[in-house]
């Protein structure tokens, strides 16, 4: 069974800077593109940054270019989220997915998502 697991979440004050994890189970994801994605309280799911397989390429929202960085550690089958100078709009529930529907899509769809994690910025 497929399982993506994400950590790190929390709150943090204006300016400040959290590091988001997700650690996959059940299978290998390395040659898969994985992503992150977050929704805000009465928004739809957005895109943050996704990364290729081999960790080459890597794509970002505008709205977090420049403050967030988004780095895979294949052989830990996990992904992570370097989020600095953090924003009161960062805060959402932010989720890992793997494994592009379109192998070379870093923005999605993806096949597989975690439960997600709260960030909560504070101004």
């Amino acid at each position: 069974q497929v399982q993506l697991v994400e950590s790190g979440g929390g709150l943090v004050q204006a300016g400040g800077s959290l590091r988001l994890s997700c650690a996959a189970s059940g299978r290998t994801f390395s040659s898969s593109a994985m992503g992150w994605f977050r929704q805000a309280p009465g928004k739809e799911r957005e895109f943050v940054a996704g990364i290729s397989s081999s960790g080459g390429f890597t794509k970002y929202a505008d709205s977090v270019k420049g403050r967030f960085t988004i780095s895979r550690d294949n052989a830990k089958n996990t992904v992570y989220l370097q989020m600095n100078s953090l924003k009161p709009e960062d805060t959402a529930v932010y989720y890992c997915a793997a494994e592009a529907r379109i192998s070379w899509s870093v923005q999605g769809p993806y096949n597989y998502w975690g439960q997600g994690t709260q960030v909560t910025v504070s101004s």
